[in-house]
């Protein structure tokens, strides 16, 4: 069968402000069958502590993706040349019910997953990352992880609940959903309860790499130890964008300062070529607190320099 290799709507086909509000402006595809990777919105805040307004988040990073361009010019990477991508919609989480939409997001990546698709995902706030890992559990075993984050999200629980956007990786070490020796956090920083926070995922074998260590430095080199780490294991990347300073992305629920650059930003997903990365997502924005859409903008930027670092795609450089 010969592949089709769907291309963004270009700018001089139709305006950039006008035309279909997907990824990149790509075709909308009803699942991921025959489709190498797929962008997947997932509209979910009733995980959230503080800010609200994640369930916006896929919508506003679409619409802020329009000006995205086909071909990387600093890494020579063509993705849509590599690989089938399309935009396969929004998981339809209920609002009203956690629980539930854990096992209806699980249930949607179960089928992604079984047309051996990559997706990336539309965040949504960081609660998503469990039931997409509990299905990457399924098909992969225990993953290795790349998460960039302010947080650790290793909560024993928050408001007496084990499921909440700061408890995911706790859940999924307790479920053996990943594999806690090749898992690396980036980024993590600001005030805590106790040492605990960030000393539990150290003792169970987690790579913390707090944002002093990042201040005033390139993560290129960071990276180049994460690719001999993590082999060719399966990895999930994780990037919760309030891992970057409240400066460039103050659009999120809960902003920590002295953050992350967004270059550094993109060093880390360019740095994860040549990893066998299986699934990502970029989660935290939250509209109504992005007046100018400049978070938005840097989310739908990372997601497609993730999707350039994803296996099978051809670069000239």
């Amino acid at each position: 069968m010969t592949k089709t290799f769907y291309q963004p709507l270009g700018g001089n086909e139709m305006p950039r402000f006008a035309g279909p509000a997907t990824m990149m402006r790509l075709p909308t595809c009803p699942n991921a069958e025959d489709l190498d990777v797929c962008f997947v919105g997932v509209p979910f805040d009733i995980g959230t502590s503080n800010r609200s307004g994640t369930r916006f988040g896929p919508r506003q990073i679409r619409a802020e993706s329009a000006m995205i361009r086909p071909y990387n010019m600093a890494t020579g990477a063509a993705p849509f040349d590599s690989l089938t991508v399309a935009d396969v919609g929004d998981v339809p989480i209920n609002t009203f019910n956690l629980q539930k939409s854990m096992t209806i997001i699980e249930t949607a990546y179960d089928d992604i997953l079984s047309y051996n698709c990559i997706p990336l995902t539309l965040g949504g706030d960081h609660t998503i990352v469990l039931p997409i890992l509990r299905a990457m559990n399924k098909k992969y075993g225990p993953v290795g992880i790349i998460h960039v984050d302010a947080h650790a999200d290793v909560n024993e629980a928050m408001f007496d609940e084990e499921i909440a956007h700061g408890t995911p990786f706790r859940r999924a070490v307790e479920e053996k959903l990943i594999d806690p020796h090749r898992v690396v956090q980036i980024g993590l920083r600001g005030s805590g309860y106790a040492a605990e926070d960030f000393e539990w995922p150290m003792k169970m074998g987690f790579q913390v790499v707090q944002v002093e260590e990042c201040w005033n430095r390139s993560l290129t080199p960071l990276m180049a130890e994460m690719r001999s780490r993590m082999g060719n294991v399966p990895v999930y990347v994780s990037f919760d964008i309030d891992g970057l300073d409240p400066a460039f992305a103050p659009g999120t629920g809960t902003p920590e300062i002295g953050g992350l650059t967004v270059i550094q930003g993109i060093e880390v997903l360019r740095g994860c070529r040549g990893i066998n990365v299986v699934g990502g997502d970029l989660v935290e924005v939250s509209p109504p607190y992005d007046t100018s859409g400049n978070t938005a903008l840097v989310a739908a930027n990372l997601l497609y320099e993730l999707l350039c670092s994803l296996p099978g795609v051809k670069h000239s450089k």
